[in-house]
């Protein structure tokens, strides 16, 4: 696959609308959002099919369930494909093509902590970065820690600093 030179093309996208994470079981997967943002979605088990809608996709049909949520700055669409149901993805933090969702908060420990005494489940303990691990040097003390949904796609909360910081 052959890609546009960075030197002679820049479209100059800057502002994501949402991610879409394709999920098994849609009623599932809204229990465990609407737990993890203590929101409800604004859109619930709506529905797309048709030809141009699957062409667009490179699918030779669709028909699919889906919900949103909108953070302040994101939205998430779940979307359960029912025409044609897909195979799970291997998907891992270390596997090309594998994507991550990453929460902003202000106190990784604390969010893990409440997140760990209502049933979440986490990859491993709350790591915070020290000198020498990261860089820039500024990004030293950004706290992370990383779980899965129900369907394994990565999640991540995070507290960043100095360099892993975006201004607004």
């Amino acid at each position: 696959m052959a890609f546009p030179n960075p030197s002679t093309v820049s479209i100059g996208l800057k502002k994501a609308a949402h991610v879409g994470i394709a999920v098994s079981d849609l009623d599932r997967s809204v229990a465990f959002y609407q737990a993890l943002l203590g929101a409800e979605p604004v859109v619930r088990d709506e529905n797309m099919h048709g030809a141009g809608f699957a062409q667009s996709q490179g699918l030779p049909t669709t028909k699919l369930r889906y919900a949103t949520f909108n953070l302040d700055n994101l939205g998430i669409d779940l979307i359960q494909f029912q025409e044609p149901v897909g195979d799970a993805a291997q998907v891992a933090a270390n596997r090309p093509g594998s994507m991550h969702l990453c929460f902003h908060v202000d106190d990784v420990r604390a969010v893990h902590d409440r997140m760990s005494e209502a049933g979440f489940e986490f990859l491993g303990q709350p790591y915070t970065f020290a000198s020498g691990e990261v860089e820039p040097p500024a990004a030293v003390g950004t706290e992370v820690a990383y779980f899965n949904d129900p369907d394994g796609t990565n999640l991540e909360i995070i507290a960043p600093k100095g360099g892993f910081a975006r201004s607004e």
